[in-house]
């Protein structure tokens, strides 16, 4: 059975693994990774727009994953409209890039997962094979924490790199160009940073958990050294 201290840790290990898992299906499942402000530019040219009146053909835009949504601003008011991205955005952006997104964070669920079980099995004894120790444990939150990495750099190359948004907001607009004034990766976006912290973390208690403090001997243990014991 592994001591108290030990099983302090990977019991908040396995919490902390489980948070992971929590956070990364909130962030697929929520439709704001990234905001921003959108102008339509056909329109202000046509009524050779100046600064005070840009305001009028400036909208705003927001997505995920999966679905999102957009204010468009043309002059006549603003008009909300609601989309998703499968199954007929998605050949209009860079199909392989984005479903690797998703295909990154589903395996990362599976291993916070994985990991979750582990924690659990090294605080409740200690495993007679060593990949179902720390080592194993140490593996699977590499594995994870690697995936999510690889996850939101490729959101961000998505964006920065093949303009994820700009494609986005004019997206079966046959009339209209808009042109992106202004991105801002948000909360959804961040809880996945969070949640690759999180088996950072992990990897910390575990370590912790390899040291082996020295014990420190009492007084009364040496006091019940008695003249027999010498003379032995």
């Amino acid at each position: 059975m592994p001591g108290c201290f030990k099983k302090t840790l990977f019991a908040l290990a396995s919490l902390v693994s489980f948070m992971s898992f929590v956070l990364i299906v909130v962030a697929m499942g929520t439709p704001k990774w990234m905001t921003g402000k959108i102008l339509c530019k056909t329109g202000a040219d046509l009524v050779n727009a100046t600064d005070p009146e840009l305001v009028k053909f400036i909208g705003e835009i927001y997505y995920g994953l999966f679905r999102g949504g957009k204010i468009r601003q043309c002059g006549l008011g603003g008009r909300r409209s609601k989309f998703t991205i499968f199954p007929h955005m998605v050949k209009k952006l860079n199909t392989g890039l984005h479903v690797m997104i998703i295909m990154f964070l589903c395996v990362a669920i599976f291993f916070s997962l994985v990991t979750f079980g582990f924690c659990i099995l090294n605080a409740i004894k200690v495993p007679y094979r060593a990949i179902k120790g720390p080592a194993g444990v140490c593996l699977w939150n590499v594995l994870a924490g690697g995936f999510i990495v690889l996850a939101v750099t490729s959101f961000m190359a998505a964006v920065k790199l093949h303009h994820l948004t700009e494609r986005i907001a004019n997206f079966r607009e046959n009339v209209f160009q808009f042109v992106i004034l202004e991105e801002r990766f948000e909360d959804c976006f961040w809880l996945c940073v969070a949640s690759a912290t999180a088996h950072a973390v992990n990897l910390l208690l575990i370590a912790i958990s390899g040291i082996n403090f020295p014990k420190i001997k009492t007084k009364t243990e040496e006091a019940n050294v008695t003249a027999e014991d010498i003379m032995y």
